[in-house]
């Protein structure tokens, strides 16, 4: 039973960060192509505040491998 519990807190770890990331990459994204239309210089800089949110899912996956393997 404890391996259950440990798959299921491994899973809600990747899960829920990736369902926040894709919220906030979505307020982001839409955001980002009305700011490209009227600005294409700051393309680069919308480019990187969309690759910032996937660290939230790089942090679940390590937090899910760490509970995996202790």
């Amino acid at each position: 039973m404890d391996k259950c519990y440990l798959a299921l807190a491994a899973a809600l770890a990747v899960g829920l960060s990736a369902v926040a990331t894709a919220w906030a990459q979505s307020r982001i994204g839409a955001a980002g192509a009305g700011t490209i239309a009227e600005k294409p210089e700051l393309t680069g800089t919308v480019i990187i505040m969309l690759a910032i949110p996937e660290t939230m899912v790089i942090l679940g996956f390590v937090v899910a491998v760490m509970i995996l393997a202790g």
